[in-house]
């Protein structure tokens, strides 16, 4: 990339998109430090366990010694709070990076090779892209039970078509590319052409789709914690949280709901942003 492009991208990628973008990775970057930091404050005797109970069994405000107050059930509001944190991230990981180490390689090769290997994918992917994601991740949670692991990959399986499609798309407009046809007729395999010629070529928008399902992937756990499902009660997470908090906004108890409740939407306006941001940046060189 010359230097003109590289000053084409850095004018149009300013003011509104750069506000999304600083906003985006700010927010991203600061759950990412809770992450690193909570168990550093327990250590310290700053938070207290969070799979210890109180002493006492009644909600109470937040005060110096519990900043988010305590729950019904006698748990630190801020303790768990931050360490719904860790739960949230590492199903957003595993989710994401599950999805696309399957939906990249099955787009590469159908895409490809086409003919029956396409078809019989695309009947796959479709019929996965038809069913809505919440649901799909309920029904395989009761299949593979509780757990960080058993719920990322519930998730995934939802992301997987979209890393599929896009990939696919990509790698049928570009395999009757000269380049392509040049390795082909030089001999070389259908692994070295997919992996040299054709990969770094199609996975410009991943960063993008990783985001956004980040953000979903978010929501989604929220949902199964909410219904009762995903992970089990001693480890912290944010659906949950609210699940058992919801009855404390009939008696007055708002901060059982507004603290998790905060740190779920604004971790999911992190990925949005973030990925909005990236969408309008990787945009840009194709765009004259």
């Amino acid at each position: 990339m010359n230097l003109t492009k590289l000053l084409r991208i850095r004018t149009r990628f300013g003011g509104y998109s750069a506000v999304l973008f600083t906003v985006g990775i700010c927010l991203t970057l600061f759950f990412i430090s809770i992450v690193l930091i909570a168990p550093l404050l327990q250590s310290w005797g700053i938070l207290l366990d969070p799979t210890d109970l109180l002493n006492n069994q009644v909600s109470q405000a937040p005060d110096p010694k519990h900043l988010f107050g305590t729950n019904i059930r006698g748990y630190d509001v801020f303790s768990r709070t931050l360490f719904g944190t860790s739960a949230a991230l590492q199903v957003v990981l595993g989710s994401t990076c599950f999805s696309i180490l399957l939906g990249v390689p099955l787009g590469l090769l159908s895409g490809y090779l086409g003919g029956r290997v396409d078809r019989f994918l695309l009947f796959i992917m479709d019929t996965l892209y038809t069913l809505p994601g919440l649901l799909l991740s309920v029904t395989l949670v009761f299949i593979l039970g509780k757990g960080i692991v058993n719920v990322a990959i519930a998730v995934s399986i939802a992301y997987i078509p979209q890393y599929f499609r896009v990939v696919r798309n990509q790698t049928v407009s570009l395999k009757t590319e000269l380049f392509v046809e040049a390795a082909r007729a030089m001999g070389a395999s259908t692994f070295h052409i997919l992996t040299r010629y054709l990969f770094f070529n199609v996975i410009q928008s991943i960063p993008v789709l990783f985001t956004l399902n980040a953000a979903d992937a978010v929501l989604v756990l929220g949902g199964l914690g909410f219904l009762g499902l995903g992970l089990p009660e001693e480890i912290p997470e944010w659906g949950h949280d609210l699940k058992e908090a919801l009855p404390d906004l009939s008696v007055g108890i708002w901060w059982t709901t507004l603290f998790p409740g905060m740190a779920l939407t604004f971790l999911v306006t992190g990925f949005s942003l973030l990925g909005e941001s990236l969408s309008e940046l990787l945009n840009l060189p194709n765009r004259d």
